[in-house]
């Protein structure tokens, strides 16, 4: 069964642990989005690896540069994961995931706006990457564009995270190319009951 990450891309800190308390028994990991890293600072961070210690936290720094110092600073906080565009160079990639190891935590590598994302996906594992992530961008979903078409033509290889307006309706075709994480972000922070929606999904995945 794939992991549930929960993506937290509101702006305030207490909102934020707010909504990962109500769900934490259905999601397996929580994201830091970026916009509540950029608001918050590096301190959300340390707050939610005190608050939720037996849960996974990745933090969306979408690193496009200098991966090692950035990754120095998150995994010191206490991260598990962090984020690294897959249209960064190479090193950035490398860099980032020799930090990671040191703190025994990994990267994964976001294919948004790579155009080959086969390609990049394979030289990713191969510098490293725990996982790379299928990700259709809120501005791409405004357009009409899911994941689904990009996460198939990866033909269902391992180490794959998705992510791009996951919901109950589109949740069993995304299940069908069977990804390692499903990132659900809106459907459930923006929902009445965040707990119910993600207690719904986390019952469909399994």
């Amino acid at each position: 069964m794939p992991d549930l990450q929960l993506a937290l891309d509101v702006l305030d800190t207490g909102r934020a642990l707010e909504l990962a308390e109500q769900t934490a028994e259905w999601v397996n990991i929580l994201e830091i989005g970026t916009p509540l890293l950029k608001h918050e600072g590096i301190g959300v961070v340390r707050e939610f690896v005190r608050h939720f210690p037996d849960h996974v936290i990745l933090v969306d720094t979408k690193t496009m540069d200098v991966g090692a110092y950035e990754a120095e600073f998150c995994f010191d906080a206490g991260a598990d994961l962090m984020t690294v565009l897959g249209v960064a160079d190479d090193a950035t990639i490398a860099g980032a995931v020799e930090v990671a190891a040191r703190y025994d935590a990994g990267v994964v590598v976001d294919l948004i706006n790579v155009p080959d994302k086969p390609a990049r996906a394979a030289q990713a594992a191969q510098l490293g990457a725990r996982l790379v992530g299928i990700h259709s961008g809120i501005d791409q979903q405004a357009r009409g564009q899911g994941p689904l078409a990009d996460l198939r033509s990866l033909q269902r290889r391992a180490g794959v995270a998705v992510a791009g307006g996951i919901n109950s309706a589109n949740l069993p075709g995304v299940l069908d190319e069977h990804p390692e994480v499903v990132i659900v972000g809106g459907a459930i922070t923006g929902a009445e009951r965040p707990d119910v929606v993600a207690r719904e999904l986390r019952e469909m995945m399994a």
